[in-house]
């Protein structure tokens, strides 16, 4: 009995919370198309989570690129197919690499930031400092933030997919003797734009759960500075599972033949 009861626990605290996501995540939504809109605040997270995301992804792209441009060498060497390796390069970064390592670094950096400053506001009750002054929480602190994901993170995948190439075309030309014409020419031979689209939109996805999950576990955090470090932790994990996650599952959407 005693496990069964455990059991049980479990369950019924994944469900409450469970359903506390998901009313927190209808009601941000709704909030999204009703006004007022806070510009100031909207700008700012469009810098903070845009401008300011440019280096850490621009490296991570350059490099995954340009080991990705030296692992498929060592491959495809063995089967005289080097010739493909440009478009295993622009076709990897724009399909996966890029959406998906753009995603877990500003998860890295944007969910924990969300996560920390809107749970400091919650144990301070500054929170609830907003709602005496007539200002609604979700419209000040949650909208701005996620319509600042689902525009900025596109941006950035887009840049990233680009860093990524060019990556690839210094090792290729650079270090392993391509001819720059030819490899040029295999990277936009093969490139459809769906294959940059969907990247894309992956990665208007991959901001929302970001924006999203940092909000959350923010906005209900507790216990002073211990919850505001457990609800960083918690913000930064469930965005990276999540992407992961839903990765495979719109890969399987948008290849699906």
């Amino acid at each position: 009995m005693f496990f069964l009861t455990a059991v049980g626990r479990v369950f019924l605290i994944f469900m409450a919370h469970t359903g506390r996501f998901s009313l927190f995540a209808m009601t941000a939504i709704i909030h999204v198309f009703l006004p007022p809109w806070y510009w100031r605040q909207l700008l700012r997270q469009l810098l903070h989570m845009g401008y300011f995301s440019l280096p850490v992804v621009g490296l991570t792209a350059i490099f995954s690129g340009m080991v990705l441009a030296l692992q498929s060498y060592t491959g495809f060497s063995r089967f005289d197919a080097e010739g493909a390796i440009a478009t295993v390069v622009v076709l990897s970064m724009t399909r996966e690499l890029g959406p998906v390592l753009a995603g877990l670094m500003v998860a890295g950096r944007i969910g924990a930031a969300t996560a920390a400053e809107i749970g400091t506001m919650r144990v301070t009750d500054q929170i609830d400092a907003l709602r005496t002054l007539s200002t609604h929480p979700f419209k000040y602190l949650v909208v701005p933030r996620l319509i600042a994901g689902v525009t900025m993170l596109p941006l950035l995948v887009l840049i990233a997919d680009i860093i990524g190439v060019f990556g690839g075309y210094l090792v290729s030309v650079y270090k392993l003797g391509f001819n720059p014409a030819n490899y040029i020419h295999q990277t936009i031979k093969y490139l459809e734009p769906e294959d940059v689209t969907s990247g894309l939109i992956k990665a208007s996805f991959f901001g929302f759960i970001i924006a999203l999950m940092g909000c959350y576990q923010g906005y209900y955090s507790s216990r002073g500075a211990e919850g505001v470090g457990r609800a960083t932790t918690n913000a930064v994990v469930a965005s990276s599972i999540l992407i992961l996650v839903s990765n495979y599952i719109l890969t399987a959407l948008l290849f699906s033949k």
